[in-house]
């Protein structure tokens, strides 16, 4: 019955609007993404600003509970926000909530940036408390993102469309990382310092404590740039119809969207609307769709295991870098050229293996089926550690290399440097406790 609309219809012929409803569900996930892997890239900076102890000579690190606290409570948000939002979104309707949050998120995103106190403490404390919001947002933002695209597409083109949203999560996690690492550039040709080595104090410079607020903040701009483009948009035609009952305005919103005069079949909507009367949960449902609920757990199930791998990476990659040789050790780089590197290397990763996978999906979904797809996205997950296994032996090899040329023959104080008349040197200074950001005199 559903199929006989009229409004439904008309949404089967793929026109100009079905792109733009892309670009701008996209950019939801696009935010999203942003958002959630921009904080990678400035952790580490953090630690070196506000837990840098001059007493015990060590680097500036966060304590791994307030490191995963800080990267992980925006993902407590979001679930939150999914599992509220997800129930709000069938109650209210998409449209109505899409407001309020995303001014949340814009909100949530500049307060992160302006996260001031007197000590480490109420800093990450502040931070902390607009992320989880944040990410409350985001939860919101997540799923409307992903519904509102199968509720404007035919079944025909559903999959890539919805795919296509999905790959812009691929291109936000690239400008987080591009975005850090230009920005980081920036600062680091104005304010150039020595190592942490050479200059404990002088390697963090203040001026960083501009540099993560304004990666943060910017995380606030796709938002507000789409704001005014979602507000734009109706309600999606299957929620106006199916669920609200009024053909009238869905064939007013539709047509007008869609350019098309579209007939309002208030008759057959009520039959429809009759014969599918019941909640969620009852009797009713089950016997009509209980195998569906198989097929939720099957992608709740597969969802979360993917998202294991996926989201841990946030928390891990700024350790597994230098681990792997990808970026320099921390003692041997001033501040800025740690986060640097390291949003470097998270835009070469992300440009070179999760783009071309979520666009590899789009383009091929529709030819390979889903089922395939899948099979080749856990297939790349089984073989990751064998990869990385092979990796860190060949670099093991150089380290053999080195060992078995110091068994051949060499010149007296190649390696010992008993020929050298200079003696290494270590540079000191008085350790001092100062805010970062104040201004810091040498000793």
């Amino acid at each position: 019955m559903s199929n006989n609309l009229a409004v439904l219809q008309a949404l089967a012929k793929t026109q100009w609007y079905h792109v733009m409803a892309i670009v701008i569900a996209g950019m939801g996930f696009f935010t999203d993404a942003y958002n959630l892997f921009c904080i990678s890239t400035v952790s580490k900076l953090l630690g070196r600003l506000y837990y840098y102890d001059p007493t015990k000579g060590h680097l500036g690190k966060l304590p791994t509970q307030v490191n995963n606290f800080v990267i992980g409570v925006a993902l407590v948000g979001t679930l939150t926000g999914q599992l509220f939002f997800g129930w709000l979104g069938d109650k209210l309707g998409r449209k109505r909530v899409y407001g309020i949050t995303l001014i949340l998120m814009v909100i949530c995103a500049i307060c992160s940036g302006l996260s001031f106190g007197s000590s480490a403490k109420s800093v990450i404390g502040t931070l902390c408390f607009f992320r989880f919001w944040l990410g409350f947002g985001i939860g919101r933002d997540y799923w409307l993102s992903a519904t509102i695209m199968p509720e404007y597409t035919n079944k025909k083109t559903r999959e890539a469309f919805i795919t296509a949203v999905f790959a812009m999560q691929g291109i936000g996690i690239i400008f987080a990382g591009l975005v850090s690492m230009t920005l980081s550039s920036i600062f680091l040709s104005k304010y150039p310092a020595k190592s942490f080595k050479e200059d404990q104090v002088f390697s963090t410079q203040p001026e960083a404590d501009y540099l993560w607020r304004i990666v943060l903040m910017l995380g606030a701009l796709p938002a507000l740039l789409t704001y005014y483009w979602r507000m734009k948009m109706p309600e999606t035609g299957c929620y106006t119809a199916l669920i609200e009952g009024n053909a009238k305005q869905t064939a007013i919103d539709m047509g007008r969207v869609l350019d098309i005069e579209i007939q309002a079949d208030n008759d057959k909507l009520s039959q429809f609307k009759a014969s599918n009367d019941y909640h969620l949960l009852s009797k009713e449902f089950f016997r009509r769709h209980g195998l569906h609920g198989l097929h939720l757990i099957g992608t709740t199930n597969t969802w979360f295991l993917l998202d294991i791998a996926f989201y841990s990476q946030n928390l891990t990659q700024k350790d597994v870098f230098p681990a792997m040789g990808l970026t320099n050790k921390a003692d041997t780089v001033n501040a800025l050229r740690e986060m640097f590197e390291t949003s470097q290397t998270m835009f070469v990763v992300a440009l070179l293996s999760t783009f071309p996978g979520y666009w590899f999906t789009v383009f091929f979904i529709e030819k390979i089926g889903q089922f395939r797809i899948q099979l080749i996205g856990f297939f790349m997950l089984s073989v990751r550690s064998t990869c990385h296994a092979i990796s860190a032996a060949l670099g093991k090899a150089g380290a053999v290399g080195f060992v078995a040329r110091s068994w051949l023959p060499r010149p007296k104080g190649e390696i010992s440097g008993e020929d050298s008349d200079q003696n290494e040197t270590q540079m000191t200074s008085e350790p001092q406790m100062t805010p970062q950001g104040s201004h810091r005199e040498r000793t």
